[in-house]
């Protein structure tokens, strides 16, 4: 399917599918590849870009699908477990595509001077330095974890702003963080992406070439942006919401692909106590970990689905419903860990070598290394929902300030 690009001609949540279905064989062929060369392949980029798929949340005056998180859920889920690097690529170009509802008018215009598949990846995390002058800010910087950055036509790089050597601080007393656009032509990318699982994303580390770069005011937005300039009013839950969506749903395709492998394997691997299947203690843990993973993707469409209706009512998202999505993301992840574990450990010798599970157990203790999945963020979507925080309480990225 070839995205279309006008607002008044864009693809329904059912094209889009239509769209990662008829792909996802090509998803699933290269993923070995992917995973040689660290980086998606030039031909799923290509097909995935095409299809829009990559820009399904991109506001709709910028040309993409402006589509609710629960149906742009389905479609990466769709997409991760045909391969969870491909799937996890998707999920960021469509993080960034959400942060476009932040980015001042002239910035976007010259992004998306030529229509919607404008790339962007990068690292949101303020590992940089930005000092104000004139315009925009001199930003300095190393940053990590660039998922995806090898095909970007932008970075999307957080930076702490400085005055002298110290942060400018907010009201709330956390520093001040913007987000810059940098084009692909002023970074270094870093060839260091040698890991145990998701190789397939290209998650390399990078700087800049010059060391010290300007970027126009234009080309940033504050890390903490809620209102958007443009889009609907789901774009109020920013990057906190947008990337606890992005992480749930990769976990949602990944998760269930490694159910299914270890199905598989159990209906025909044979042993010298016979075939694996048979085992009642097998079949116990199977049931568990079907269970427990049903359970928890139910529990992570049930909030997200609360949550679109609320934005899609004109309302904001309260600090419980944040805490709710932080809870699903959290939750899903250590489901599909221990269910992957189980997975491993009853694949036996299959599990060692070359295969779609092996792939699915690496890509998924590594997905949950995550700094949004820390123990930390978990324990404050606890205190939200034991009513502990104060009445001005909000959300942060790593927390809620009081």
């Amino acid at each position: 399917m070839e995205a279309k690009s006008r607002a008044s001609n864009t693809p329904s949540r059912d094209d889009y599918m239509s769209a990662a279905i008829e792909l996802l064989p090509l998803v699933e062929a290269e993923a070995d590849e992917a995973e040689r060369v660290r980086h998606q392949t030039d031909k799923v980029v290509a097909a995935l870009k095409r299809a829009g798929i990559y820009h399904m949340l991109l506001p709709r005056e910028l040309g993409g699908g402006e589509l609710s998180f629960v149906d742009a859920m389905r479609v990466v889920e769709r997409i991760a477990y045909a391969d969870g690097s491909a799937g996890w690529c998707t999920m960021v170009g469509n993080v960034m595509s959400s942060t476009q509802a932040h980015t001042p008018e002239k910035g976007v215009r010259i992004m998306y001077a030529n229509g919607p598949h404008t790339m962007v990846a990068g690292q949101g995390i303020p590992r940089g330095e930005a000092r104000a002058v004139e315009g925009g800010y001199l930003v300095r910087g190393n940053w990590s974890y660039g998922s995806g950055i090898f095909h970007a036509d932008y970075a999307h790089s957080g930076c702490i702003v400085m005055d002298g050597d110290k942060p400018v601080m907010n009201p709330d007393g956390t520093p001040l963080v913007i987000i810059t656009h940098i084009a692909r032509k002023d970074l270094d990318l870093r060839d260091n992406w040698n890991v145990l699982g998701l190789r397939g994303t290209g998650s390399f580390d990078y700087g800049l070439k010059s060391g010290e770069l300007f970027v126009p005011e234009y080309m940033c937005y504050p890390f903490s942006a809620e209102e958007p300039l443009r889009g609907g009013n789901q774009y109020t839950v920013g990057l906190i919401g947008f990337t606890a969506w992005g992480h749930t749903s990769w976990a949602l395709g990944v998760g269930r692909r490694v159910l299914d492998e270890i199905a598989k394997i159990a209906r025909t691997k044979a042993g010298p106590l016979g075939i694996v299947g048979d085992s009642a203690t097998f079949k116990h843990s199977f049931a568990q970990a079907e269970s427990k993973y049903r359970a928890a993707r139910a529990f992570c469409y049930e909030v997200w689905g609360d949550l679109c209706d609320t934005l899609q009512s004109g309302k904001r998202a309260s600090l419980q419903q944040i805490a709710l999505i932080r809870m699903a993301m959290r939750h899903i992840h250590d489901v599909m860990s221990e269910t992957s574990t189980f997975a491993h450990r009853a694949g036996g010798g299959v599990a060692l070598r070359p295969s779609v599970l092996q792939r699915c157990y690496r890509d998924i203790h590594s997905g949950t290394q995550h700094l949004l999945l820390s123990d930390q963020i978990f324990q404050e979507c606890a205190r939200v929902m034991l009513g502990m925080t104060g009445e001005n309480a909000h959300w942060t990225v790593l927390g809620v300030a009081d």
